[in-house]
């Protein structure tokens, strides 16, 4: 979401954004060198790899094929829809990559669309505005728009050409809207069409407010239709399946950005295949509250942030994608800071196990031709360090290999969940914002996640849906900051708490939002709050709870505990910290469930163990891992029999006894290396990886080779351990093809 200057703008106006909207493209910001024609010309593509069918990793690029680019995962994602998108497209694919389509939803070079050359009218009142007339640009005429409905067939038709270069899907990135903005002839119209009354100016009335989210949340939910059903209709005359994701921020990065988008109700039109979680180290490092300390979190943020993503389409039949980034939009930063916190969100994804897709970077040609930090003298700028050059090849290639069904935690107490709303994106503005660091949900969030205790986000507009609870015996509520958005949502929240769950509500009903026209006090007309319709369903009145910390007033089988006071509270003191740990103490007692914290957090994932120690946690000896592992962030890939899970520490290891065979394995590999030909003890794989870039490859062996090439040539730059029976073979990476053979005798 970084503002672009118009320099930067004219400087890619020939191409359609290449950037993400959580990016600076190394392009604009001209952290790249183009590679050589040489070496761009017509490489020999790189032999199909049978598991990329699975599409398990992506990245995403806005030029052709180039060195820099690389990475050797199964998709390429040719970002935007400009005159040369077509020929990019055949230049991946070509190469031997699956090949998707991702553009802007909310803006983009649509220049053709902004000033009539796509019908005839100028659409610049479609720019969204804000309360001083000021359009909202994403740098230069590169508008945020308020989607009108041919502005959806306008997007269409770029669709079509990438249908035409015959992509296998389509990514309509961040549908966003502001929540400042609301002030555009465009959005005034659609106003008087949708609720058939006049505009009203959002920042007067927190019911104003209210009702120009619900609007903008509806537009982007119109325009992402229009393009689905388009797509569903070229697969039905030509017979091909191509699908259709949404790349998009959490709703928790969303509300705490002020920004709205559909995001839950995507996953429920016709058409959408699922989501790309964009959370990265941008996102996740915005400053949030605990124990009265604001500041950066960056995993404990990327955790939830991911969760809430991952819990998106949780029984719904969608996938979801998670990105990772191993820097950040922001160029201003050093290697190391991108480095550590790169390795901080990884971890927080591979602690969601029931998600294995990753986009494993955003423009690579930034990552690994860029030089930073960019605000000091050139002088002082440094291209990627070859050991995170390594680091970061092992780990890609190693997140291809993340569907593993043998998931086995090490944490604090499972089964609680916090159940979120969209809604949450609808009060962040004037008149009456909620809490501008959003500590009514990580007052609530933070005290478990610091103490271990895997929190899920829980999607509360999804629980309609048959068995979305069945993992949690536990769920925390506030309506302070969010609302409910339709009725449906608590009578399975009575059930599932009928049926055993306890429900832990914190609110003190002092929400103005809770007096907006809604259907909980019939457009108005009556005074009633969402949480006393909730509690009608369920059965209880206020007068049933005391005044005590945590009263509890059974149901059916289960519980309701009322904390009569606002979450913010938990977030701005060490003493409100504890009284909600106290309280969900409680509520686990209820739920009989065992209370457990811990200060790290585990989970292994096959022969996986992924770990992070935390701070601000509990007291105590930190956990010690023993066994045989290797550390992926290690780029020596040197062997551990002990790890020590410190305050900040981050592990993503591979369990070298989990990992025992009989004959030469490849365990990992800083570049791609995919078995071939092999003749007994003879082995053999096709590798390719970044150029100019160091290549280790991690081989188990009960024996030493006798001899190894690279592409018929000695190598002599390997190492046997004896003792471990480990092969660590190093050689440059080249951007093509190359033939490495092993030769163990008999």
């Amino acid at each position: 979401m970084t503002r672009f200057s118009n320099l930067m703008v004219a400087a890619i106006a020939t191409s359609i954004m290449p950037w993400q909207g959580q990016g600076l493209a190394a392009a604009a910001s001209g952290a790249v060198e183009p590679a050589p024609a040489a070496v761009r010309a017509d490489p020999p593509a790189f032999p199909v790899d049978p598991e990329a069918r699975l599409e398990r990793t992506s990245f995403q690029t806005s030029q052709p094929w180039n060195p820099l680019g690389n990475l050797r995962a199964d998709v390429a994602m040719v970002y935007g829809l400009d005159k040369t998108m077509p020929e990019r497209v055949k230049s991946w694919r070509d190469r031997g990559y699956r090949v998707h389509l991702m553009t802007g939803v909310s803006w983009g070079q649509y220049q053709d669309y902004l000033y009539g050359r796509f019908d005839g009218t100028n659409h610049v009142y479609n720019a969204q505005t804000d309360k001083q007339g000021r359009k909202i640009s994403h740098g230069g005429d590169v508008y945020y728009m308020c989607p009108a409905e041919n502005y959806g067939a306008f997007l269409c038709l770029g669709v079509q050409r990438a249908l035409d270069a015959g992509v296998e899907a389509i990514h309509l990135e961040e549908p966003e809207f502001w929540a400042r903005a609301g002030y555009s002839e465009g959005f005034k119209c659609e106003w008087q069409s949708f609720y058939h009354e006049p505009w009203q100016p959002p920042h007067e009335t927190v019911d104003g407010q209210w009702r120009a989210s619900k609007l903008k949340y509806f537009l982007y939910r119109r325009a992402l239709q229009q393009v689905f059903a388009y797509v569903k209709a070229h697969n039905q005359r030509t017979g091909q399946s191509v699908r259709c994701y949404v790349p998009t921020h959490s709703v928790i990065n969303y509300a705490h950005w002020c920004i709205v988008s559909p995001e839950s109700s995507l996953a429920k039109l016709d058409g959408c295949d699922g989501y790309i979680a964009q959370v990265w180290t941008g996102t996740s490092r915005t400053p949030n509250h605990f124990r009265g300390l604001r500041k950066e979190r960056t995993f404990e943020t990327a955790f939830l942030e991911y969760g809430a993503m991952q819990n998106l389409v949780r029984g719904t039949g969608r996938s979801v994608w998670f990105l990772n980034d191993p820097i950040e939009d922001n160029p201003r930063h050093d290697w190391d800071d991108y480095r550590g916190n790169w390795e901080s969100t990884l971890v927080a994804s591979l602690l969601q196990p029931d998600v294995w897709r990753f986009e494993v970077a955003p423009w690579p040609e930034r990552i690994f031709g860029g030089t930073y930090p960019r605000n000091g003298p050139r002088e002082n700028r440094r291209s990627i360090p070859p050991e995170y050059a390594s680091e970061l090849q092992v780990v890609m290639q190693a997140l291809s290999d993340m569907k593993q069904s043998d998931v086995r935690w090490d944490c604090g107490t499972r089964g609680i969940g916090l159940l979120i709303s969209d809604s949450m994106m609808f009060q962040r503005e004037q008149p009456t914002p909620s809490d501008p660091n959003m500590a009514q949900l990580y007052g609530l969030a933070l005290p478990l996640v610091k103490r271990g205790i895997p929190l899920t986000p829980v999607q509360l507009e999804n629980v309609t849906l048959p068995d979305f609870l069945k993992e949690q015996r536990i769920l925390m509520l506030t309506y302070q900051g969010q609302k409910p958005m339709s009725p449906d949502v608590h009578p399975p929240l009575a059930a599932w708490v009928k049926a055993g769950g306890v429900l832990v509500m914190a609110d003190d009903d002092k929400d103005p939002y809770n007096r907006v026209r809604e259907w909980w006090n019939e457009d108005g007309k009556s005074k009633r709050i969402p949480r006393q319709d909730l509690f009608a369903a369920l059965g209880v009145t206020d007068e049933q709870f005391s005044q005590e910390q945590a009263p509890s007033v059974a149901v059916g089988k289960g519980a309701v505990i009322w904390l009569r006071e606002s979450p913010v509270r938990f977030a701005l003191s060490a003493a409100g910290d504890a009284r909600l740990a106290e309280a969900m103490k409680t509520a686990a007692r209820t739920a009989g469930l065992s209370w457990k914290e811990t200060s790290y957090f585990a989970v292994r994932r096959g022969p996986y163990v992924v770990a992070a120690g935390l701070d601000e946690s509990i007291p105590g000896d930190p956990r010690e891992l023993k066994g045989r592992f290797v550390n992926l962030f290690d780029p020596e890939l040197k062997t551990r029999t002990s790890v020590v899970l410190t305050p900040g520490s981050r592990f993503l290891l591979l369990d070298l006894d989990a990992r025992k065979s009989e004959s030469p394995r490849l365990l990992a590999s800083a570049c791609k290396a995919l078995p071939s030909k092999s003749e007994g003890r003879k082995l053999a794989w096709t590798v390719e990886g970044i150029g100019k870039t160091p290549a280790i490859i991690l081989v188990s062996s009960a024996k030493a080779p006798r001899s190894i090439q690279l592409d018929d040539q000695p190598l002599k730059t390997f190492n046997y351990d004896a003792t471990e029976h480990l092969l660590r073979v190093r050689f440059p990476n080249e951007p093509r093809p190359r033939t490495l053979r092993m030769d163990f005798g008999e």
